[in-house]
């Protein structure tokens, strides 16, 4: 009623308006020729009758029209109400409640609920996604849901039926909101999206690890053989994922696959590891590889040169944490598979002669050298620091060792170099390192290669050059851009790539008799007295080392345990527990007396449970001052502490593990360490 009340009020105002204009004439045309003229009185007649016909048509019309523009509005709700229950987007109206007052004949179909019948239920005994809460929280909202195997798009938005009518109204009632809610189906556009992403290219390296030396332990008249195995099982698993494969050489293949059967190889998990591993012709040494899978991280870029790149990182990332493993490189994202077993050694050294060589003419337009190793050095950290030193210096080079503390791992060979003022200027803190750096310097990074780990991390931003020396696996965070980099996971420690390189160098460096011990040290320590990771090359370089000056009983007398430390120790092993009855869990409590944790007799203590039977891992841990967690991790047989110890950001390498927790007790620890443990034993990671 108050629609059709505004619309006389307009067309008594459209009709009336030519009558007041009339009548504004009417008096100009009487003021210029006087009322009693005759123009006067003729306009005076004229403008009456004028006014009478209007107004007798308006009453006369006013009827009819209303009528018909009654009838033409109704036609039109008719119209639109008939072009809503037939559009082919399902669509309703609801209340803030979330009640369904009108759908649509689409919604209907889609809900399962005839069109003649009313709907009853609330929307969310439908999509119970769709709560009241969130449909009438937002004054518009688009979600997606699935209903029926099918994938809408909802878009809801409010309505104020009060401003509909009233454009003046100001205030609104909770009654007079509506929500119009409309579901757009996306399945067959989510389907084609789909499609076209499974379709792009992945690239894939997989190099042989040991084809070398396998080739070498195996008779001539079987190579061919062999080679023939394995170029078959390669094919044959490429072919299940219909990929492309090329032999580019005669230990490297690439392979080019699609996207969508990326998951069928993670599901797999790389099953061509073992498959390769277990072919045997008479071979010794069982042959193993590494594969390498790059995806571009863009999913709007596609750039297979980006997708090669990231191939190449990850075979080189596989292959520095000791190769029989895949990683799978999207973006910036690293997925690793396989690496159970620890890795074998190689017996030639061409590696460590090239290494050597191109070490020594990157030093020659250089002016000076800065070495530093990861936090709270070790004795292998030392000792491959004091080494490359010596290397350096025989080259006539400037050199120094950024050492920022003192740890009790270090000090009885650290106290060495005090006696005497041979090595006053040679150890240095990170903040003298940093004032001594210039665009001439190489900073040499050892036993370590994660930046984050490094004394001094700041470094390695600000000088053009890097070299890395290191015998960790690689994890996701590696130093990038490294001039040179000798990563070697088959090597026993750090110190044990130092005294072969040495071998190389054209000056033919000596060194000292405690500089030999220090590296000797390193060798002792990280094999635990040769019982871990020691292969033929680690009796060559301490023979070297022992013909370079270093003493054995020397060495053992600066690294006899104190009494404090065997009690601790001690305590350490009877604190041990046993889970799934072949991991050793323990802890050490520090003593009272001492300033810093006992990372020795930690380390120690997961040593001895190893000599405990049906015992393949030990994991020890203790709790320093400041609240940092120290876990170190050892094994025996085929456990990879490393695979573990990646799980709480840690590493290492396959036998030898730790990782460093901050704010978080040893409780919580061995709760995740034995949820990790179970998992990681069910699904055949261990």
């Amino acid at each position: 009623m108050n629609n059709q009340r505004q619309l006389k009020s307009k067309i008594t105002f459209i009709i009336f308006i030519p009558i007041a204009m009339a009548l504004i004439l009417e008096c100009v045309v009487i003021y210029e020729n006087g009322f009693e003229s005759r123009v006067g009185i003729l306009s005076l007649i004229l403008f009456t009758i004028y006014v009478i016909f209007t107004v007798i048509l308006y009453f006369r019309l006013m009827p009819a029209i209303s009528s018909v523009i009654v009838d033409y509005s109704l036609e039109q709700g008719k119209i639109q109400k008939e072009l809503m229950q037939e559009l082919e987007i399902p669509y309703a109206m609801l209340d803030t409640t979330g009640h369904i007052m009108w759908a649509n004949h689409e919604f209907h179909n889609i809900i399962g609920v005839s069109n003649d019948k009313r709907i009853k239920k609330s929307l969310d005994a439908y999509f119970p996604q769709l709560t009241p809460e969130i449909i009438s929280d937002e004054d518009e909202m688009e979600t997606s849901i699935e209903y029926q195997d099918r994938i809408y798009k909802v878009s809801v938005k409010k309505l104020d039926l009060s401003r509909v009518f009233q454009p003046n109204t100001k205030e609104s009632v909770k009654e007079d909101i509506v929500l119009a809610l409309y579901l757009f189906d996306e399945t067959e556009l989510i389907r084609y999206k789909q499609e076209t992403i499974d379709q792009r290219l992945y690239a894939g390296l997989i190099y042989l690890d040991n084809y070398d030396e396998v080739m070498d332990s195996l008779e001539d008249v079987k190579h061919s053989i062999l080679t023939a195995l394995i170029e078959r099982k390669i094919n044959m698993y490429l072919n299940n994922i219909d990929a492309i494969v090329k032999h580019i050489e005669n230990d490297k293949y690439f392979f080019v696959f699609r996207q969508k059967y990326l998951q069928t190889l993670r599901d797999d998990k790389f099953s061509l590891l073992d498959d390769v591993k277990n072919i045997n012709v008479g071979n010794e040494i069982s042959m193993t590889l590494s594969i390498g899978v790059g995806a571009d991280g863009n999913q709007e870029n596609n750039s297979f040169v980006e997708a090669y790149d990231n191939a190449r990182t990850a075979i080189g990332m596989a292959m520095g944490r000791g190769g029989d493993q895949a990683a799978v490189k999207q973006g910036d994202q690293v997925t690793y598979y396989g690496g159970k077993s620890a890795g074998q050694e190689k017996s030639t050294r061409v590696k460590a002669r090239v290494k050597a060589q191109a070490f020594e003419e990157l030093l020659v337009s250089k002016e000076k050298v800065i070495i530093m190793a990861h936090k709270r050095p070790d004795a292998d950290a030392f000792g491959s620091a004091v080494g490359i030193y010596r290397m350096v210096t025989s080259l006539g080079k400037k050199a120094y060792i950024v050492l920022n503390e003192i740890t009790d791992a270090i000090k009885p060979v650290y106290n060495t170099f005090k006696v005497g003022n041979a090595y006053d200027n040679v150890f240095i803190t990170s903040t003298q390192a940093v004032s001594e750096v210039n665009q001439d310097t190489v900073v040499v990074v050892c036993d370590v290669n994660r930046p984050s780990m490094t004394e001094c991390e700041e470094l390695l931003s600000l000088v053009p050059t890097v070299v890395v020396f290191d015998h960790h696996r690689q994890s996701n965070e590696a130093i990038t851009g490294a001039t040179l980099s000798y990563i070697e996971p088959f090597a026993s420690s750090a110190c044990e790539m130092i005294a072969e390189m040495y071998q190389y160098i054209s000056r033919n460096p000596r060194l000292k008799s405690q500089e030999a011990d220090a590296m000797y040290a390193g060798i002792l320590i990280d094999t635990d007295n040769f019982l871990n990771k020691t292969g033929v090359r680690t009796f060559e370089a301490a023979s070297y080392l022992r013909k370079s000056g270093a003493d054995v009983t020397r060495v053992r007398m600066m690294f006899r345990s104190s009494m404090l430390e065997m009690k601790e120790r001690a305590k350490g092993i009877s604190n041990a527990t046993v889970y799934m009855d072949h991991f050793a869990l323990s802890y050490v409590e520090p003593d009272a007396n001492m300033e810093d944790a006992p990372t020795v007799a930690v380390a120690k203590t997961a040593n001895e449970l190893l000599n405990v039977d049906n015992i393949k891992a030990a994991f020890v841990v203790t709790e320093a001052d400041d609240g940092v967690l120290y876990v170190s991790a050892r094994s025996i047989g085929d456990v990879n502490v490393q695979l573990v110890m990646e799980r709480f950001n840690g590493g290492g390498h396959a036998n030898i593990a730790g990782v460093q927790l901050k704010d978080k007790s040893k409780d919580e620890f061995f709760e995740e360490l034995k949820a990790v443990l179970k998992e990681m034993y069910e699904n055949g990671e261990l």
